[in-house]
């Protein structure tokens, strides 16, 4: 092949004399004198570089590195390996075009060494005969654009990582590496995170910085010239220190930097969409370097990408926050809610302040005691702990109630909660019991103080906030339940005396006749009930007797029962029958002030005489009330019907007097509609017919507590175990059998 003579190159290209070839080669040297594109015209077998623009030099390492008449593998020895000469030989051999697509290069040696991507077009030159004279490249470097698409990709993953939530270490430390891997001069990325109060920065990725480095600068304050990192938190701007070695702002860090071998840092603030600080996201280099727009564009993207993950954390951290909170707060109230259920199963107070105690210990404290004033010293009450000897160490110990030194006595004193990391003053089994800690919590009755709730802890265990609550509630709760069950006590105790005291304190033993009686009030007995019977003595061998229910409970039928059965008692011996005796109780009733009733009264009232026969001779009236049984020793129980009007409603009575004669073994049965009204759990009342029955079929009764025990067994097991809704009395009157021979 020979060489054709080239005109002059123009101005910014660099060339070797004027080749062959003509005005072609000059107009591609005119058309990439000043382009971005690289362009390199190279001659012979050898490819003597003859001509390259700019662009060529620059992107092969500068003009240190580019001699023309110098073959190009001389020049750029690193490109024997890669097949750049071997594509160049082939263009020259058969004269045809090549065309390289991001074709991939490693440009110098060693610690220069740099890769890059070029679109090539390697062309023939032709001499005015047609022959290949050299080769021709021209090449658009793609590098930029390759990274850009490599971050663009590593960015796409990370924000698909972090709408997965993975980890934020994890989204951190890959951010770090994907931007080390993919930015073509080294760098070293890393992550702070700001404290939520935004004074300090605390490590969150910086996968090839030294431990040392990173350990140095966790929680590093953020202020004004506090390395570049810092004071970009402070300042809430990017901050780029290009040399480390004569920066102000790393006069504190200059030895560490210098140690880590970190010659410039460029650090730019992470912010949250509000504008608060999240941390910071900084690039170190080895050697002082300036950002170019691509890096400080580079950093913003990943700092809002870091932004974005911190966020999302964040808020997951919040959300998992919440719900355990949530699911403290249900955990909390669950175990409150069985807390008030168990300490109001029992009414006798004293239990229910010793499951105070269990309900303590060890939920909120391994060791428990309750105590409480009583004449003016105090009892323990109730203990809990891990084994059967700690508590009865526990249980020993007995506080003093004036005892300056001692946490109980202050709190009863004050009402109000000690907590304290040691053991109590004052004397006491700390030490066997390994006690380092204590709560003692008031139990308050209306503001006074009447006990305390003493928790205490051993080993680590200590009292916080929450505890502290818990334990306060649980002592409300359970001095309340305590209280609610002693008045309880008390009122079932009061009721009951005034209930015996409208009662008969004892059967009268009468000649001849045998008696006996029962009472059941309904409910819980708490309130005085509208039943009662009476049986008084009257003169010679006559006796009275009646049973009555009065219209309401409590204290005003209390009053109305006593009027009745005491107005009896004063007329019976004065007035000739019974009759007349409830006509007086009738008039009694309406004459009664409003404050004390004006309920009606039901009552069989009546007078009997033992006989000589054995018998009994029973004169009675009926006013309003269920009918009586007669029990004889033949056809079972019948009603004695006899009419008669309620009582304390009108002055016109209707009273029909009744006389039976009682043989010896026979009975009356005087009963409250709260038997026959009894129901069981389906509704339906056990009844006046299912009475005479239960009675007829039995086997005939030898004595009148036969009678009763026959009625109320039949009753239970008709209505269940469930609570009676009316109270139920009855009065059992039988002549008494013949003696057995």
């Amino acid at each position: 092949m020979t060489r054709g003579a080239e005109q002059r190159p123009s101005v910014g290209v660099l060339c070797a004399g004027e080749p062959v070839g003509g005005g072609k080669e000059q107009d591609l040297r005119d058309l990439f004198g000043q382009s971005t594109a690289v362009f390199a015209s190279l001659a012979g077998p050898a490819h003597r570089v003859e001509a390259a623009n700019p662009a060529f030099v620059a992107a092969i390492g500068g003009e240190e590195r580019i001699r023309v008449g110098l073959p190009l593998g001389q020049l750029m020895p690193e490109l024997a390996g890669q097949g750049f000469l071997a594509h160049l030989d082939r263009v020259y051999r058969t004269g045809e075009r090549h065309v390289g697509r991001n074709a991939r290069v490693v440009l110098g040696v060693g610690a220069e060494a740099r890769e890059a991507f070029f679109d090539f077009t390697y062309e023939p030159r032709l001499d005015a005969g047609g022959n290949v004279i050299g080769v021709r490249v021209i090449g658009v470097e793609t590098t930029q654009l390759i990274q850009a698409q490599r971050l663009t990709v590593e960015h796409r993953a990370l924000v698909e990582q972090i709408a997965r939530q993975a980890p934020l270490d994890q989204v951190l430390e890959g951010m770090a590496r994907a931007i080390e891997e993919l930015t073509p001069e080294e760098v070293l990325v890393s992550v702070l995170l700001a404290d939520a109060d935004g004074r300090h920065l605390r490590h969150g990725a910086a996968p090839s910085l030294p431990d040392f480095y990173n350990r140095a600068i966790d929680g590093i304050a953020t202020g004004e010239g506090v390395g570049s990192c810092g004071t970009a938190a402070h300042r809430r701007a990017p901050v780029v220190v290009t040399d480390i070695a004569t920066h102000p702002f790393w006069d504190d860090f200059r030895d560490l930097a210098g140690r880590a071998r970190l010659a410039a840092c460029w650090s730019t603030p992470i912010l949250a969409r509000d504008g608060s600080l999240l941390g910071t996201f900084a690039m170190y280099h080895r050697t002082p370097r300036v950002p170019q727009d691509a890096d400080l564009a580079l950093a913003r993207v990943f700092a809002d990408t870091a932004a974005l993950a911190v966020e999302r954390h964040r808020a997951e951290e919040a959300r998992r926050a919440a719900e355990a909170r949530e699911k403290a707060a249900r955990a909390d109230l669950a175990f409150l809610l069985e807390a008030s259920t168990l300490l109001t199963a029992g009414l006798d107070h004293t239990q229910t302040l010793q499951r105070l105690a269990g309900l303590c210990a060890p939920k909120l404290a391994p060791l428990c005691a309750v105590d409480v004033v009583e004449a003016g010293r105090v009892r323990r009450i109730a203990t809990a702990a891990p084994t059967e000897g700690e508590d009865a160490l526990l249980a020993a110990h007995i506080p003093v109630y004036d005892a300056d030194d001692d946490a109980v006595a202050r709190v009863l004193a004050s009402g109000l909660s000690e907590v304290a990391r040691r053991t109590p003053t004052g004397a006491g089994p700390w030490q066997d019991l390994k006690v380092t800690g204590y709560l003692c919590v008031p139990l308050l009755d209306r503001g006074r103080t009447f006990g305390t709730l003493t928790l205490l802890t051993t080993g680590e265990h200590t009292f916080d906030g929450h505890t502290v609550a818990l334990a306060e509630e649980l002592a409300r709760r359970g001095a309340s339940a305590a209280l609610n069950a002693r008045q309880y006590a008390q009122r079932v105790t009061l009721a009951r005396d005034l209930q015996a005291g409208l009662l008969l304190p004892e059967v009268p033993a009468l000649r001849g006749v045998q008696v006996a009686t029962h009472y059941h009030p309904a409910g819980e007995g708490l309130d005085i009930g509208g039943d009662f019977y009476d049986v008084f003595p009257l003169a010679g061998e006559a006796w009275a007797f009646m049973l009555g229910d009065v219209c309401g409970r409590g204290a005003t039928a209390a009053t109305t029962t006593a009027l009745v059965r005491h107005t009896a008692r004063a007329v019976a011996p004065l007035l000739p029958g019974p009759g007349s005796v409830v006509q007086a109780i009738n008039k009694a009733l309406l004459d009664r002030p409003h404050s004390h009733g004006t309920g009606f009264v039901t009552l069989v009232y009546g007078h009997l005489e033992p006989t000589a026969d054995g018998g009994v001779d029973l004169t009675f009236v009926r006013a309003g009330h269920t009918l009586p049984l007669h029990m004889d020793t033949r056809q079972g129980a019948r009603p004695v019907v006899g009419e008669g009007s309620l009582l304390g409603i009108g002055t016109d009575l209707h009273l029909e007097v009744s006389h039976l004669h009682l043989r010896p073994a026979e009975s009356l049965l005087l009963y409250t509609d709260g038997i026959t009204e009894a129901r069981d759990r389906t509704g339906e009342q056990f009844g006046e017919d299912r009475l005479v029955r239960t009675l007829t079929a039995s086997r005939p009764a030898t004595t009148a507590q036969e009678v009763i025990d026959t009625v109320t067994e039949a009753v239970r097991a008709f209505s269940g175990p469930h609570e009676r809704d009316d109270d139920q009395a009855a009065l059992v009157l039988m002549a008494a059998p013949p003696p057995r021979r």
